[in-house]
């Protein structure tokens, strides 16, 4: 058996889970209050300053997390080429530089969860 803390709509609740798949939850199944939030995250260390930003924007078509990153500032690339890697839904979903350019910025670092239009990066045209 493996227990879990599963936090749903801001409550938590503290449940086993068993080899066969069954799901059983302690005597005390009331959910508890989770703790306060945590302090908002420093800025992404792979994050250029705001001088650097480019003028292309690349920003998340949906809620997801970040899996992988393919190119790093500095880099060049042409227009359909992969920058990084979202996971949406548990799929692997790339996204794409709009045109040709050199990414300028990467704002997010991976398993960051980022939300549908959040600032992905920027490339210079």
């Amino acid at each position: 058996m493996k227990s879990y803390t599963i936090t749903v709509n801001g409550n938590v609740y503290d449940v086993t889970v068993e080899e066969n798949g069954a799901v059983s939850a302690p005597a005390a199944a009331a959910p508890r209050r989770a703790a306060a939030p945590a302090a908002a995250p420093a800025a992404p260390k792979a994050a250029a300053p705001a001088g650097a930003a480019g003028n292309v924007k690349i920003e998340a078509g949906a809620a997801g997390k970040v899996f992988k990153i393919e190119a790093a500032a500095g880099t060049a690339v042409k227009r359909g080429d992969t920058v990084l890697v979202l996971e949406i839904m548990k799929m692997e979903t790339p996204v794409v530089a709009p045109e040709d350019g050199t990414v300028a910025s990467i704002n997010v670092n991976v398993g960051d969860m980022v939300e549908a239009g959040a600032l992905l990066a920027t490339l210079n045209n």
